[in-house]
């Protein structure tokens, strides 16, 4: 893979980090955005390494089950803040300032790198060295665009909330992601 290649596939990548951060900053306008944007990118660069770590001893359970998993996290955390859009303002769970929740969704998002990493495994990175600039860029282009995309939100939220109820939009979108992720994985069967 080119230089170029690599930042095309983090930019790929990036995109669900920098939806759901803009979420995030529409929902949680005081959050610190720096401890999400590291989480995403860290699970970035290693779900990638995880895929190509286990591609000898799992790819073929991996392969056929990461798109349902990435579509039930996302359907689960966006089914939550759907459901939650409807109740009253004091009952609200979904709390992006959550460490427990920016795990979630920094795993949610970053089941697709684990099949970059299979991937990686089968077009002839072989060597643990081999990985260490695809990883770093990876994991630094998601933290980016997670910082951007909080920013994004935090700028731009008051104008959505006026206008929408922002878990309820957020939700939408999770759940999109989702299942974008799972019928490009199974379009592609």
């Amino acid at each position: 893979m080119s230089l170029l290649d690599i930042i095309l596939l983090a930019i790929a990548l990036a995109m669900d980090c920098l939806t759901v951060s803009i979420v995030s900053g529409v929902l949680a306008r005081d959050l610190r955005p720096l401890r999400m944007a590291l989480l995403f990118g860290l699970f970035q660069a290693l779900m990638p390494l995880a895929g190509w770590a286990g591609i000898s001893f799992f790819s073929n359970y991996l392969e056929a089950v990461d798109h349902w998993i990435a579509f039930a996290l996302l359907a689960f955390i966006g089914g939550r803040m759907v459901w939650e859009s409807f109740r009253p303002e004091e009952e609200h769970h979904f709390n992006p300032r959550r460490l427990r929740t920016q795990l979630l969704l920094a795993v949610a998002t970053s089941i697709d790198a684990l099949a970059v990493g299979i991937s990686f495994a089968c077009t002839g990175y072989d060597r643990l060295e081999q990985l260490a600039l695809p990883l770093l860029i990876i994991g630094l282009v998601s933290f980016l665009f997670s910082i951007v995309g909080y920013q994004l939100g935090r700028r731009f939220g008051k104008m959505i909330t006026r206008r929408l109820k922002p878990e309820l939009l957020g939700g939408l979108i999770l759940i999109g992601i989702g299942v974008k992720i799972l019928l490009t994985h199974l379009a592609s069967i």
